[in-house]
């Protein structure tokens, strides 16, 4: 490499870096005042559920708008084991989210390189990193 493309080089990896710095900077910030948001947002929701659960009502239709409260379920299992033997047992295998684990599944790619899963789809890309030295 010429004196002159490695100074061109340098000057890019420079630049980078100083641009990564402010991402860096303006996201931290908008995490910031965006927690700050979520955290005003979630007192209102409070307070009118709270408006709900008084009234006795599930929605409210108002001159700015209309809310109402659902009921949000989330689930999980602390017991695997059960849990398998239990949708096997009752055959319900959409119980189970569809994906692939995307480190376990590169790292069995790397070890049996002769063996695909019929119907694996892959997308690779180049991707450039930039470190301080």
């Amino acid at each position: 490499m010429t004196d002159e493309a490695k100074t061109g080089v340098d000057k890019l990896v420079r630049v980078y870096l100083k641009m990564a710095a402010k991402d860096a900077e303006l996201y931290a910030e908008y995490k910031e005042k965006r927690a700050k948001l979520k955290d005003q947002m979630a007192l209102v929701k409070g307070e009118l559920l709270d408006y709900c659960k008084e009234h006795d009502v599930e929605s409210v239709r108002t001159s700015e708008g209309l809310f109402f409260r659902t009921v949000k379920s989330n689930y999980w299992t602390n017991d695997w084991d059960s849990f398998n033997k239990f949708v096997l047992e009752h055959e319900v295998p959409d119980l189970y989210a569809k994906r692939i684990n995307q480190s376990n599944m590169k790292q069995f790619l790397e070890e049996n390189p002769d063996l695909i899963p019929p119907g694996l789809n892959v997308d690779s890309e180049y991707a450039i990193t930039v470190r301080r030295k």
